[in-house]
């Protein structure tokens, strides 16, 4: 969704974009549906509730499935072995099904992950809403964006342990709050070069936000250019604010504000008034 400058427009904006999160979290299979996250390794190993026997190697995952055993895969029924083929970093693939559960394949720091999307998994039944910040104008910010002559490797600590993601470090932005500034490091993203991901924490992480890391896609100015407006309203949870069974990327130290950021999503909300993930 394209952002404007129209203060207005910029709030109706803000609607839509809450109510297509929430929408996405209510999907049966979003992330809310994740029952486990299984990394696959050379050793073959089973898994509770998935088929066969699995193991990974150069060409990518592998089931063997046994007697009275079989997956849908692209729609067919499979029994016997089958070879998934190599997995991209950071994919998603719906690699096949075990009657109302999807399997997905992907990759986190150079590891293969099994992860079984279940539309019956409690968390799903448990999830009330994302309460969010009320959308303030003042935390329209602007700032500059500096450029890197191109790209840096930059390791990153995953949510879940045993992972550590390297991804492709843009850039900084260089913000100034109270007469402070503070340079972020900023985030390539592989699905649009116009986009990055600045992840980061603040004085109300772990109180009223998640803890761990907070999300924020930022439009990038046109090569030359370096004006760049941050809108903190549409800081975003990542999927590991919700489930333990999400490797997210968290915040570079770098990226660590002194200050509050009363804006954007907060902790996500259970029933019984219990929180996810904090």
């Amino acid at each position: 969704m394209t952002q404007t400058l129209d203060p207005a427009l910029r709030a109706a904006e803000w609607e839509q974009w809450r109510a297509a999160n929430e929408r996405r979290r209510q999907d049966p299979y979003g992330y809310l549906a994740y029952r486990a996250v299984h990394f696959l390794e050379r050793e073959p190993q089973t898994f509770p509730g998935v088929p066969g026997v699995w193991t990974t190697g150069p060409e990518g995952p592998v089931v063997e499935l046994g007697e009275g055993e079989s997956l849908r895969v692209e729609g067919t029924e499979r029994r016997g072995g089958h070879t998934f083929g190599p997995v991209r970093e950071r994919e998603f693939r719906w690699a096949a099904e075990t009657g109302d559960v999807v399997l997905e394949l992907s990759r986190r720091g150079g590891r293969d992950l099994l992860r079984p999307l279940d539309p019956t998994y409690p968390l799903r039944a448990d999830y009330v809403e994302t309460p969010a910040y009320a959308y303030d104008p003042a935390w329209i910010r602007p700032a500059v964006f500096e450029r890197y002559p191109q790209g840096r490797p930059h390791q990153v600590r995953a949510a879940v342990e045993g992972i550590e993601h390297t991804h492709e470090a843009v850039g900084e932005v260089v913000l100034t709050v109270d007469g402070n500034e503070h340079r972020l490091v900023v985030f390539g993203r592989d699905d649009d070069s116009d986009l990055g991901i600045l992840l980061f924490r603040e004085a109300t992480s772990g109180i009223t936000t998640y803890a761990a890391s907070r999300s924020l896609a930022l439009p990038l100015p046109n090569a030359g250019e370096s004006d760049l407006v941050v809108d903190f309203n549409r800081a975003g949870n990542l999927q590991c604010a919700y489930t333990d069974h999400a490797p997210c990327p968290l915040a570079p130290a770098q990226n660590h504000l002194p200050f509050a950021v009363e804006a954007g999503e907060q902790i996500p909300v259970l029933r019984g008034g219990r929180e996810a993930v904090r």
